[in-house]
């Protein structure tokens, strides 16, 4: 049985984008038995797959902030001796970082991984035993699976993209709305946020229209903005905060998603809800959501071209979701 590790650390988008390899893989080597080096805070995601046989938690964000700490160095020796307890026939780093290389050297087994003209940081490719060009400009879903058919010498897959998951089986709480729109309005970063008065006015209308909408929140300044928002609406809640997990379950049970350019939207896009991603600060020719089926999903906006709340209204028109 070949065993295959995958590293694909962060960030969560990326990790989603990352899901169809797997199942390009299992479709190509129907008896290969995978594991999954990801962080500590995205472990929930890879472990959704039913064919990823182990998550191995990694934790460099929390450990560069520790370097000096002893217990930093136990958890890292823990994490080695997990990671080196399997013999891999291969190591496929779809990352491209220096530090995600650095760990498939960690690991045993062949590494594959992006030739320097491909990699996000060139030096990483030092690291791998084999590399492969992967050309620039394309989706991040599509440059994985290119890579993965590559490294493991099966044609270059031409289908949609199968993300291969489904939301946990568990109950939402017996007052949860029945017929609710998640409003992804939080970011890690300030640019990429779409501005307060566009979520107001948009909560607003879907009041009209007897739709709950659902606002998650992750941190401080993102819990204060869903209070805003959902103040000013009839037909609003603000949840209370949720691990990743519990989360998949309230966005797979959505009657649609409208989020800013966060790993949540691409998450309701891979679990194949209606969605609707907003883009102020990047390009979504490049990190768009990229559902399987192309009708279930709209990305609005671009670089310095934030959407109106009547364009989103307007896609989930088109999306069938009024």
């Amino acid at each position: 049985m070949p065993s295959i590790l995958i590293i694909k650390t962060s960030s969560l988008g990326d990790v989603i984008h990352n899901l169809p390899v797997v199942t390009d893989i299992c479709k190509h080597v129907p008896e290969a038995r995978i594991d999954w080096v990801v962080e500590e805070g995205f472990v929930d995601i890879p472990a959704l797959h039913p064919r990823v046989d182990r998550v191995i938690p990694v934790a460099t964000r929390r450990w560069r902030g520790a370097l000096f700490k002893p217990s930093t160095w136990r958890e890292f020796g823990k994490f080695r001796r997990k990671l080196r307890a399997r013999d891999y026939d291969a190591v496929l780093d779809t990352q491209g970082l220096i530090k995600s290389a650095l760990l498939s050297v960690l690991a045993k087994g062949p590494s594959y991984g992006q030739d320097r003209k491909s990699a996000r940081e060139p030096p990483a490719a030092w690291c791998y035993r084999h590399t492969y060009t992967v050309a620039r400009g394309r989706h991040a879903v599509v440059r994985n699976r290119d890579l993965a058919a590559q490294a493991l010498g099966y044609p270059q897959p031409a289908t949609p993209p199968d993300y291969g998951i489904e939301p946990p089986d568990e109950p939402l709480p017996a007052d949860f709305p029945k017929d609710y729109v998640v409003c992804l309005h939080g970011s890690s970063r300030a640019s990429k946020l779409w501005p307060d008065e566009h979520w107001i006015a948009l909560v607003a209308e879907m009041s009209r229209y007897d739709l709950v909408s659902v606002l998650p929140w992750g941190n401080s300044a993102e819990e204060n903005r869903a209070w805003r928002i959902a103040k000013t609406a009839d037909k609003a809640i603000v949840l209370p905060r949720l691990r990743l997990r519990h989360l998949t379950v309230v966005l797979g049970r959505a009657r649609a998603v409208v989020g800013v350019d966060t790993g949540l939207v691409h998450l309701a896009a891979a679990l194949a809800r209606p969605t609707v991603a907003l883009y102020t600060d990047s390009s979504p020719e490049l990190t768009g959501v990229f559902p399987a089926d192309p009708a279930r999903a709209v990305n609005l906006g671009g670089p310095g071209k934030a959407p109106l709340p009547q364009d989103v209204w307007g896609a989930l028109s088109r999306l069938q979701v009024l």
